[in-house]
């Protein structure tokens, strides 16, 4: 049995999901376990991402922040934040291009302590 992936199908799932993603605000969806917002770019295989957590005070400020920079290009390629919560936080991750590009990488976390100062950031290389 080796069928062909139907692709339109997988495009249609694909951009329901994302069109809910747009809406959708992380401390009021528990049916998924992230939510997304995307770029027009596409990773190398050594992306990578910076990572923090956040209470569920502040999950949805700073997920809306997060995802206007993601959509404007202002940030990595995509952004995810966890609907769930655990040890008491969301964790958000911004994903970067390439891991090793070191001026994209810290020109991503410049612009995130610009936007959050007083959130800490770590990084998983890809």
């Amino acid at each position: 049995m080796n069928e062909k992936p139907d692709l339109d199908l997988i495009q249609m799932v694909q951009r329901a999901r994302m069109q809910h993603d747009e809406q959708a605000k992380p401390s009021q969806i528990q049916a998924v376990y992230w939510i997304e917002a995307k770029y027009n770019s596409s990773p190398t295989p050594r992306a990578g991402q910076w990572i923090c957590e956040v209470s569920p005070e502040q999950v949805d400020t700073v997920w809306e922040k997060i995802k206007q920079a993601t959509h404007s290009g202002e940030l990595g390629y995509k952004s995810k934040v966890s609907t769930a919560v655990r040890n008491g936080r969301h964790r958000l991750c911004v994903c970067t291009v390439d891991s090793q590009d070191v001026v994209d990488v810290q020109r991503v976390h410049d612009l995130l302590i610009k936007l959050f100062p007083d959130i800490t950031w770590g990084y998983e290389a890809g």
